[in-house]
């Protein structure tokens, strides 16, 4: 299951409220993309709530597929973000606070920590793939990169 499936609305039941319906705890889901991030249901929001919203949809809804928001984009965007919040030094309780903070949605740290050690794990093949076929620039690349997750 990836990370995106475990990344939950914060207080889907307060905004479900404010929605007059019943949301999907899920933030990449569907139905929570449709609700959340059409015009009628933007304008029932509060201005708090909807601010952040907005951030959500222009840092990972963002892009010209025809199939947006059901291209695969945002989850990959989202899942480079966990990736760069690491980098900078945080741990999985910092991460889910600062994308609480940042965007109102959850995710458990175990889930989060789950996803990082297996970045690492990942990255490791990738650099002894690049090892193997003497590609020392993707090696280092991907070497430096392992560093800033470990």
């Amino acid at each position: 299951m990836a990370i995106t499936d475990k990344i939950y609305v914060k207080n889907h039941r307060r905004i479900g409220s404010q929605l007059e319906t019943r949301i999907p705890r899920s933030a990449f889901s569907g139905a929570t993309l449709d609700l959340l991030y059409s015009g009628e249901g933007l304008s029932k929001l509060d201005d708090a709530t909807q601010e952040r919203v907005l951030d959500f949809a222009e840092d990972f809804l963002d892009c010209d597929c025809e199939s947006n928001p059901y291209c695969g984009h945002p989850e990959r965007k989202f899942m480079r973000y966990l990736l760069d919040l690491r980098a900078q030094g945080l741990g999985p309780d910092a991460i889910v606070d600062v994308m609480g903070d940042e965007y109102l949605v959850t995710a458990y740290p175990g889930d989060v920590l789950s996803f990082l050690d297996s970045s690492v794990r990942t990255l490791e093949a990738m650099e002894d793939l690049a090892s193997v076929e003497g590609d020392r620039e993707m090696e280092g690349r991907v070497s430096e990169r392992k560093r800033d997750l470990l």
